[in-house]
């Protein structure tokens, strides 16, 4: 099941809403694992038992852990060992025998083992958990029930953001619903889903497109224009998931941590990542970079650092040689910046400017990377971007690369990527502790009535059944 479509919509999500409010509050946890449950198995039900069994070693794990002693660091490296054993072996057995039978012309067999959804974030937050109580930053959990929820609570089980548990904990004890936060929880579904079906899905299609067969059925020039259009793709399909994930936490009383922040915007590839997929840098931070010294070591070791936690990034996206390379390439360029200092410069006025495209230049191409499934079809698409010759095959005119309403979704997709977008919409003015406020006036209710008609014409195309899934879902 999946959040953009009419079954989740009108269905499965009022039933849960409905019985998570009738029920007594001590019931509620038990309302949203059984959801959670339901919304997993209703695609893939035979990988709940693995995601069942992960929970069970990781909560036995951390009560041995939490005795402390000399075992400590034993029952540790086991959890850790059966969480990232068991993302290898679905996740990334194939590229391993497919490299090895390469490199040493074997002639193993793949398993072509089908990826269970969600595996790579269910996983990491897994070890969130036993890393917070080996660390003593919290005890060990001994309701396994509100362990299982923390792991399989589906606003975000499938495509994050990443919880960590250290987050979480209080909330899983108790939490405070209430109109204003559920509103604000509704208005945040409706903007993430407008993102993912009136804008992704949109210039998903001018992507594939002008990408095809590496770009070679449009002239060159029109390359830059697909790459641009999975630019905003890939950001809005993504960001507007966690959007619908925070949204329906907020329906239910959990405040998730933001996992996007106008990263195109930034003026260095450092701000990009701590701005984009929030939950991943800090959970690299906390878990690796952090524990491998962090920055309290010399400039050579820091610098080896944050080369392993960006290839870990590159092999964490998916099992295959452009993904590594993809995060490589952001990797030495953080390296770059630090040494340099270049992250820290704010300039203004042309400096300024000189910052944001060089920063857009170094995503703009890692994209490139990313969404190709080869280094060959990533290399025949910079080769038609630039004019290098390479198979052309010229089938369409540039005229024919986008239609009007693709042009028009170019611009809202430019105009809603800065923070001036922000200002339109009614986001609380404050979410601290227990207390939600809105801005009041007009322009609240133009929002509302805004929201509104984005909300029609999502489900409209919903209907029509024309969607593409969420591209996060094959991590």
């Amino acid at each position: 099941m999946i959040f953009s479509s009419l079954v989740f919509i009108f269905y499965f999500l009022p039933a849960v809403l409905a019985l998570y409010y009738l029920v007594r509050e001590d019931m509620r946890n038990y309302v949203l694992l059984a959801a959670s449950f339901v919304f997993y198995a209703w695609g893939e039900p035979q990988y709940c038992i693995l995601m069942f069994a992960i929970v069970v070693v990781n909560y036995f794990a951390a009560l041995l852990i939490g005795l402390g002693g000399i075992w400590s660091k034993l029952f540790f490296a086991l959890a850790l060992l059966a969480d990232f054993g068991a993302l290898c072996f679905c996740k990334y057995m194939d590229f391993l025998i497919g490299n090895f039978n390469a490199l040493f012309h074997g002639h193993l067999d793949l398993l072509h083992i089908a990826l269970p959804i969600g595996i790579s974030f269910y996983i990491f937050q897994s070890v969130s958990y036993v890393f917070d109580v080996y660390r003593k930053e919290t005890a060990p959990q001994r309701d396994f029930f509100k362990l299982l929820l923390f792991i399989s609570f589906f606003p975000q089980m499938i495509a994050g953001p990443i919880l960590k548990y250290h987050d979480m904990e209080q909330q899983l004890n108790r939490r405070t619903v209430s109109m204003p936060l559920f509103a604000y929880g509704v208005k945040r579904f409706i903007a993430g889903l407008a993102k993912k079906i009136l804008i992704a899905d949109t210039l998903s299609v001018v992507a594939d497109r002008l990408l095809e067969n590496g770009g070679s059925y449009f002239p060159g020039w029109c390359a830059w224009i697909g790459v641009a259009a999975y630019t905003f793709q890939i950001y809005y399909d993504f960001s507007g998931y966690s959007d619908m994930a925070i949204g329906l936490g907020q329906m239910f009383g959990f405040r998730i941590l933001e996992n996007f922040n106008y990263p195109y915007i930034s003026r260095s590839i450092t701000e990009f990542w701590r701005r984009w997929h929030i939950s991943l840098s800090t959970w690299f931070k906390e878990y690796v970079y952090i524990p491998l010294g962090g920055n309290r070591v010399s400039k050579a070791r820091n610098l080896c650092n944050l080369l392993i936690v960006f290839t870990l990034t590159g092999i964490w996206h998916g099992a295959a040689w452009n993904f590594v390379i993809w995060g490589l390439w952001h990797g030495l360029f953080i390296m770059l910046e630090k040494l340099t200092g270049f992250h820290k410069k704010q300039f203004g006025g042309i400096g300024a400017a000189v910052q944001h495209v060089y920063t857009v230049g170094i995503f703009f191409f890692g994209w490139i990377l990313f969404r190709e499934e080869t280094l060959g079809d990533a290399c025949r698409i910079v080769k038609r971007m630039f004019g290098m010759p390479g198979g052309e095959s010229v089938l369409y005119s540039g005229s024919q690369c986008c239609t009007l309403i693709e042009t028009l979704t170019f611009a809202v997709a430019l105009f809603c990527a800065v923070p001036m977008f922000r200002k339109w919409i009614a986001f609380p003015e404050q979410t601290e502790g227990e207390t939600v406020t809105f801005r009041q006036g007009l322009g609240t209710v133009l929002c509302n009535v805004w929201l509104v008609a984005l909300f029609v014409l999502a489900v409209a195309r919903i209907a029509a059944g024309s969607q593409s899934p969420f591209i996060y879902f094959r991590f």
